[in-house]
Formats: structure tokens, C-alpha cells, sequence
């Protein structure tokens, strides 16, 4: 019963989905359940934030009490979560006039003045740093070990020189139509080419795995294998 009940909702829930997008559904009972399987999508997703959030705030607050290393920065994760958490619940009414403005998420609060002044600078060094991993990565990568590495450390140094005003610059002194040669056959023509086919692929998976989970064989969602 604890395996049966589950395969049936998702069997039944996804058939509901299937019918809706292949098919005009607006006036009929399948357009009508396809909506609230939407909306209650909506309401298992957000309480899956909050549990999310709640297991955040568990994990890290166990690490500060048994003082396991690095306890410090679990202590600032579960600050963190409180701090971008209880000023965007607290209400404008429940402080005085000349403090209202404090409150919630609007523009001037101390959430927003958070977000915009901690999370966001946080957030841009942390993708700084990433450029770095890249940089590093594409240094490894480009080495021209074979004709096909050759190939791919041409195509980058092109692409590269073309993404930036300097390299820009300097492939328009070479040839004026450089940089537009690279935007059309490069970029439009065989970098498109190859994400089409692997959003194809990705779609394909994406298909055979659905049919699995609406078959009932693949029940990893359950829990179990």
C-alpha cells in the first residue's frame, strides 16, 4: 500500500499533464485538473523551501552545539537565515510610524537593505572567484595535445577576442568582417548546432525518464530504488 498509493498518484497526475499539453484541455475536466495539479505543485514547492530552510538551520545549529570544526561558519549560516528571515515576516503595523518602513520586503527595509548591500556583493565575489576555476580549467583544456584540442583552442581564442571590446578591436583591425564572420558561422551556426543536439539528448533523457516514473519502474522518488 505505501508503494502502490504513490506510483498511482504520479501515474495518474502525469497522464492528467501528458493529456493537457498534447490536447485542447481549456473546457473540459483535464484542462480544469491540470490547473489545481499546477497550484498544488506551487503550494509542495514552497513547503519544500521551508523544509529545505528548517534542515539548513538543523544541520548547522547541530555542528555549533557538538563544536565540530568549522563550527564558526555554521554559526554565521543559521545567523544568516534568522537575519534575512525575520525582518521580511515582521509586519509594518506592529512597529511604531517612524520605524514602519523597516519592515517587510519593500524597497528601504531591512531585508532589502540586506539583499542588496550583503547577499549581492557576496553572491558577485563568489562568481569573481569561480573566473579564476575557469581560467585555470580552460588553461588545462586548451592545450593543443591533438588536432582536435588545436581546433578547440583556435575556436576559443576567437570567441574570447570577440566577447571583449579589446579583442574586438583587434580582429576588426585584422578584417572588418572578422567579428561577424565569428557571430554567424561560430557562435550561430556551429555552437547553436551542437546545444540543439544536446538539448535533444536532454530531452530524450528527460522523456524516457518520465515514462519510467509513470511505468512505476523508476521509484527513486519514493526513497527507494
Amino acid at each position: 500500500m505505501r508503494t502502490t498509493v504513490p506510483v498511482a498518484i504520479a501515474f495518474v497526475s502525469g497522464i492528467i499533464m501528458l493529456v493537457s499539453f498534447f490536447f485542447r484541455t481549456e473546457d473540459n475536466v483535464f484542462g480544469d485538473a491540470s490547473q489545481q495539479l499546477l497550484i498544488w505543485s506551487s503550494i509542495i514547492g514552497g513547503f519544500s523551501f521551508l523544509l529545505g530552510a528548517i534542515s539548513i538551520v538543523r544541520v548547522n545549529w547541530r555542528n555549533v552545539r557538538l563544536k565540530k570544526s568549522g563550527w564558526g561558519y555554521n554559526l554565521l549560516t543559521v545567523l544568516a537565515v534568522f537575519a534575512m528571515l525575520v525582518p521580511a515576516l515582521i509586519k509594518k503595523g506592529w512597529l511604531p510610524e517612524s520605524m514602519a518602513h523597516l519592515a517587510g520586503r519593500d524597497a528601504g527595509s531591512i531585508y532589502d537593505w540586506i539583499f542588496i548591500y550583503v547577499a549581492t556583493p557576496m553572491s558577485q565575489t563568489m562568481f569573481a572567484v569561480l573566473a579564476f576555476y575557469i581560467a585555470s580549467a580552460a588553461y588545462r583544456a586548451f592545450r593543443a595535445r591533438s588536432a582536435e584540442a588545436t581546433l578547440l583552442l583556435i575556436t576559443a581564442s576567437l570567441v574570447m577576442l570577440w566577447r571583449v571590446p579589446m579583442g574586438e578591436a583587434l580582429l576588426n583591425s585584422i578584417h572588418p568582417g572578422l567579428p561577424g564572420w565569428i557571430n554567424t558561422y561560430v557562435m550561430s551556426g556551429i555552437n547553436l548546432s551542437v546545444q540543439r543536439g544536446i538539448l535533444l539528448g536532454a530531452a530524450l533523457g528527460a522523456a524516457s525518464f518520465s515514462l519510467r516514473i509513470l511505468l512505476g519502474i523508476e521509484r527513486t522518488y519514493m526513497g527507494r530504488g
